[in-house]
C-alpha cells in the first residue's frame, strides 16, 4: 500500500536532490548538462534567504521524487506566480500518484501565497507528462517561445555593461 507524504527539503536532502537531478537529466537525455554540486544546492536552496525551494515526496520512509520551485512575478497581474523548475519521480515509483501529489502540493503553495499563476515547462516528447497536465486543465502556452542564454554568450552580454559609459541619474532639483 502507498503512503505518500510530501515535506519541505532540508539540507540533509542535498545528496538525494542531486541524485534525483541526475536521474532527471538522464531521463531528459541531457546528463552532461547536470552540473550542480552540493555547494550549489547549499548556496541556493539552503541559504539564509533562499529564492528557490524544494519538496521531497516519500512513500513511507522511501524518497520517491522531488520538486524544485520558485516565485516569479507577473507585471500584468501584479501578482507573484509559482514556477515549477523540476518535478521528478523515479521510474520504479511511478504510477503511485507521487507526481500528482507533488502537483497538488505545489498548487496549494501557489494558492496560499496568492499566486496568479502556476507554470512549468515540459519537453515536447514527454507525452505521459503532457497527458497528465492536459487532464488537470493546464494549457500549453504555444504562442511563447522560450529563450535561454548561457555560458560564453551570457558572459559576453554581461561584459558589455562594463563597456558602457553609464552615468548616475541626475538628482531632481
Amino acid at each position: 500500500m502507498t503512503h505518500l507524504a510530501i515535506r519541505p527539503a532540508t539540507v540533509d536532502d542535498t545528496d538525494l536532490i542531486l541524485h534525483f537531478v541526475r536521474e532527471l537529466a538522464i531521463y531528459e537525455k541531457a546528463e552532461q548538462e547536470a552540473l550542480a554540486t552540493p555547494a550549489h544546492v547549499h548556496r541556493t536552496l539552503f541559504c539564509a534567504n533562499p529564492k528557490v525551494h524544494g519538496l521531497i515526496c516519500q512513500d513511507g520512509d522511501t524518497p520517491v521524487g522531488f520538486a524544485v520551485y520558485f516565485f516569479n512575478y507577473s507585471t500584468w497581474q501584479g501578482r507573484h506566480g509559482l514556477y515549477l523548475e523540476d518535478l521528478y519521480v523515479s521510474p520504479e515509483h511511478r504510477g503511485k500518484g507521487a507526481g500528482m501529489a507533488l502537483l497538488r502540493q505545489l498548487a496549494r503553495i501557489a494558492v496560499d501565497h496568492d499566486c496568479g499563476r502556476f507554470e512549468w515547462s515540459v519537453l515536447d516528447w514527454n507525452t505521459p507528462s503532457i497527458a497528465l497536465y492536459d487532464s488537470l486543465g493546464a494549457r500549453p502556452q504555444s504562442e511563447w517561445i522560450r529563450y535561454r542564454l548561457t555560458g560564453n554568450e551570457l558572459h559576453a552580454l554581461a561584459a558589455q555593461v562594463q563597456s558602457l559609459d553609464l552615468q548616475p541619474p541626475t538628482p531632481a532639483p
